[in-house]
């Protein structure tokens, strides 16, 4: 006669947390759900129903697009795990043109309504203050940005970390094959060597005066992102908004974070730029670099048209463009192992925002993933994480480490810089020749067949 498994428990019921438990429940493993909306007094300031997977920001989960966006190759490869959260977004979805949106109180309500079916499923409504109880041996803490002050503190005792909750300074982040290296070039301030003996680790774009100061004043003029009321933004000193920098001065950003020290043009050595943006590689493949300094809350439109402003990125597309906002999100590269568990405390697993991935799906896919982990654990049975080729394994190198080492670990949107590059073809499935500018769209549908070929692979093999 065998026994069933004891039950998981989760905690948190938004995207990553249904989604885990789910997936855990689908395994033939009970789960537990504790949820502290719906509990009499107790609130969070971004929530405004009580209802699972509530969305409390947009109602789009982002392009759907699988052969040419990173975000739809993470749509398809969820689907491919039997989602929930992407079944109830496809039965709720609402017209966005190529973008999956979905009515929101009908998507939660359909959350809701399957895990409530689901006889492996319990929800409770409570809060868990402080660290889960010592006999819940099989935990995953899914509570997102806006975890309750009791479990974020007694996660710092835990961890010994210094802060999980605070306002993370986020700079944009460009592709680096949309560099125009025509005009950028390659070069350390005054050729200083790093660690590894690279004296060329940034990539530097020259300004004149005259684009100097038109910078500055689409700076000054673009329309800032406001803060929510709990927000309560210290703007501190070592991570001011570089617009803020541009209101204490029009010189200010030359003396900062644009300085022309230190550097030559090569094209032309003889001329000293009036200022000049870097850009410093942001991953160990090199695919991503994010602009030094630039730390924003200009809105995203107001952003992309700015920024391209700086010769060398008039073309520039963005992994990620910049903030400043309160977070919650772990040091996960130095605190995580590759199952997503504590290393302090191995009998919690961490889902969701909290592990410093960025959006919707991104949280939701970190809930699959670690829901059908903790179901393995349960079950006896060794699972390794997606390799890195498929989007879902990718985000998992980015939070346990896939970050370039000694930088600051910052969160990340899925985008094909996190993938392991594959070269541009130069001729289709037919064997014509790709135009040169069409190559680079040529080589994501490769990277997503690659990427959906993986993750099944993975599947079947579990």
């Amino acid at each position: 006669m065998t026994t069933s498994p004891s039950p998981i428990h989760v905690i948190g019921g938004g995207l990553a947390g249904s989604e885990a438990a789910w997936q855990i429940a689908n395994a033939g493993v009970p789960v537990i759900l504790h949820e502290m909306r719906g509990v009499p007094g107790i609130k969070t300031d971004a929530h405004h129903t009580d209802g699972l997977a509530e969305l409390v920001c947009s109602n789009s989960f982002r392009s759907d697009d699988w052969e040419y966006n990173a975000v739809g190759l993470l749509h398809a490869e969820m689907r491919a795990l039997d989602s929930i959260i992407m079944s109830c977004g496809d039965a709720n979805q609402v017209p966005a043109g190529g973008a999956l949106a979905v009515d929101r109180d009908g998507f939660s309500q359909a959350v809701t309504a399957k895990l409530e079916a689901h006889p492996l499923v319990t929800i409770v409504r409570e809060e868990i203050a402080g660290l889960p109880p010592e006999e819940w041996d099989n935990v995953i803490v899914a509570t997102g940005p806006l975890t309750s002050p009791a479990l974020a503190d007694a996660i710092l005792k835990t961890t010994g970390e210094e802060s999980l909750s605070f306002f993370d300074a986020i700079a944009p982040i460009v592709h680096a094959d949309s560099i125009d290296f025509d005009i950028a070039w390659r070069q350390s301030r005054y050729d200083k060597e790093g660690p590894g003996g690279d004296a060329a680790a940034y990539v530097n774009c020259p300004m004149d005066k005259a684009q100097y100061d038109a910078f500055i004043d689409a700076l000054l003029e673009g329309p800032k992102a406001e803060f929510k009321d709990w927000e309560n933004v210290p703007y501190f000193d070592g991570c001011l908004p570089i617009e803020v920098m541009a209101e204490r001065g029009r010189e200010t950003l030359r003396h900062g974070p644009m300085k022309p020290v230190g550097l030559t043009n090569p094209r032309n050595p003889t001329v000293k730029a009036h200022a000049i943006v870097q850009l410093r590689q942001d991953n160990a493949l090199g695919t991503l670099f994010n602009l030094v300094g630039f730390q924003t809350k200009l809105k995203h439109g107001a952003q992309a048209e700015t920024f391209r402003m700086i010769p060398g990125l008039q073309d520039a597309q963005f992994a990620r463009l910049g903030g400043l906002h309160r977070n919650t999100f772990l040091n996960s590269p130095k605190l995580l192992d590759r199952q997503l568990r504590l290393k302090a405390m191995p009998r919690l697993r961490f889902a969701g925002q909290v592990t410093g991935v960025e959006g919707y799906v991104e949280s939701a896919a970190m809930g699959l993933l670690t829901g059908r982990l903790a179901a393995a654990q349960a079950l006896g049975r060794d699972l390794a994480p997606p390799p890195p080729e498929t989007a879902m394994g990718a985000l998992v190198e980015h939070i346990t480490g896939g970050h370039l080492e000694g930088s600051k670990f910052q969160p990340m949107n899925i985008n094909y810089g996190l993938l392991p590059p594959l070269e541009a073809p130069k001729v289709d499935e037919d064997g014509k020749r790709i135009n040169p500018k069409d190559r680079g769209r040529a080589r994501k549908r490769l990277m997503s067949i690659r990427g959906l070929a993986a993750l099944k692979a993975w599947r079947d093999a579990a």
